[in-house]
């Protein structure tokens, strides 16, 4: 792969704009403005990062965790395309192409997780669930639905991803008057795939970590491949995406146990505990300490929080330096679209952020008041496929039954617009495929209270 060919700044559609020539921000400049005013882009302040509908104000959402993602994601740019640079490794790369990258890091990270659905991952995981469970009992004309569509079409459902959807949200739903949505550089679109591959040969354990997801449906694999074309990747993974996905560890790794720590799930004394007894560098825990001591001196208030907020700081810009590394030291394979691993392995610094994940998921993740949120989360969003996905197989079909008509009412008309575009001229397959997307598409697109509130509407609990 070559940097020309991958900052590729044309677009699905063709621009039509009232400034003419006078317009003089790049393509990417133009993405990130697309990005911000979008309706799917705002919905992520009250979308889920860990902790499902919190009350404070400290605590992340996913929109406040794509900002740290998209701030993160272009430091790391900048410090990769100045090594670049600085060591002649590509003679190729220009200074013109360092500004791109970090533009294209930067919106990439906006954009990484707005396909997500209402309560963070576990949202994904209960929406796949209910297609495990129900798939097969959906009926047309006396068959059931999963033996109608294609393989990769039902496995689309039973291994639904939050990636896969936010290909499709830019791509589709978003600006639904034109069929290619937000009409996004091809350039940036390849960076957000960090997984190039189908729902038919991706797996959870695969070693080779661009495998372990689905980064498109079967709805958007024109697009896929159009996209592989247009920036030279073909169906490997963009070097962008390297990043993207570094970026993203980096934030959410140190996030989650500063917001953990706020919410009080564990003290200073467990954290310094944690970390000694997992085994991460004395370094690091000789500086924790020293910082706690420095706010101490100072007279803090809280020498705890002060301690643990200014050290998570300090190895968010370790992390990002151990990132550059990583991708310096495999940047043939990566460029050559054949390194199955991430920039953060191994090293100092790549066992630290495993042991952050542990210790947030150790004391956050299983703790008894998020199991509860997750268990109304999963009757929420299991109720409402119950009522949508059986209606959207009537969509277009004549006149809907009473509480049928009354079901479709929730969809918004723009789900309804592109689940008409798909239909168009096509096979019972595709159909039956585009109005069980119309469901998927209306629950991912909600918000944690909107979703919340609607259930409560529907089953008339307050």
């Amino acid at each position: 792969m070559r940097w020309k060919t991958l900052l590729c700044d044309q677009r699905p559609g063709q621009e039509e704009l009232l400034s003419g020539e006078k317009d003089l921000r790049s393509g990417f400049e133009k993405d990130y403005h697309r990005i911000i005013v979008s309706s799917s882009f705002r919905r992520l302040q009250d979308k889920t990062q860990v902790f499902p509908l919190d009350k404070s104000d400290f605590i992340r959402t996913r929109l406040t965790h794509s900002l740290e993602v998209s701030s993160i994601g272009k430091s790391l740019a900048e410090n990769i395309a100045t090594a670049i640079l600085n060591s002649g490794i590509d003679p190729e790369f220009t200074l013109e192409m360092k500004s791109s990258v970090c533009d294209i890091l930067q919106c990439a990270g906006l954009i990484h997780d707005i396909g997500n659905p209402p309560f963070g991952h576990f949202g994904e995981e209960t929406i796949r669930e209910w297609f495990g469970q129900n798939l097969d009992r959906l009926m047309w004309e006396g068959k059931p639905v999963s033996s109608i569509l294609s393989r990769q079409q039902v496995m689309d459902f039973l291994l639904f991803e939050g990636n896969a959807q936010g290909l499709r949200m830019v791509a589709r739903l978003d600006y639904p008057v034109r069929s290619e949505g937000m009409n996004l550089t091809y350039g940036l679109m390849s960076a957000m795939i960090k997984y190039p591959t189908s729902s038919l040969l991706c797996s959870r354990n695969a070693k080779d970590v661009r495998r372990r997801k689905n980064g498109y449906f079967a709805s958007e694999e024109k697009l896929f491949r159009r996209i592989g074309e247009e920036t030279g990747c073909g169906d490997a993974r963009n070097p962008l995406a390297y990043i993207l996905e570094a970026a993203d560890d980096i934030a959410y790794s140190t996030a989650d146990i500063e917001d953990a720590f706020k919410k009080g799930f564990f003290n200073y004394e467990t954290f310094v505990r944690e970390l000694r007894e997992r085994g991460a560098g004395k370094q690091y825990r000789i500086r924790l300490a020293d910082l706690y001591d420095m706010a101490r001196l100072r007279g803090s208030s809280n020498p705890e929080e002060y301690a643990v907020r200014s050290w998570l700081r300090e190895i968010q810009d370790g992390l990002i330096v151990a990132a550059t590394d990583g991708f310096l030291d495999h940047y043939r394979e990566i460029m050559n679209g054949e390194w199955p691993g991430e920039l953060l392995t191994g090293g100092q610094a790549g066992k630290l952020l495993g042991i952050l994940k542990a210790i947030a998921y150790d004391y956050a993740f299983t703790s008894a008041s998020i199991f509860r949120t997750e268990i109304a989360a999963h009757r929420i969003l299991s109720t409402l496929l119950d009522i949508l996905v059986p209606s959207s197989l009537r969509f277009l079909e004549g006149p809907p039954g009473l509480m049928e008509e009354k079901y479709l009412s929730l969809i918004p008309e723009n789900y309804g617009q592109v689940c008409r575009q798909m239909s168009a001229d096509s096979g019972l397959p595709e159909k039956l495929y585009a109005k069980l997307l119309m469901a998927t598409d209306t629950v991912s697109g909600m918000t944690d209270s909107y979703a919340k509130d609607l259930y409560s509407e529907l089953t008339g609990l307050t």
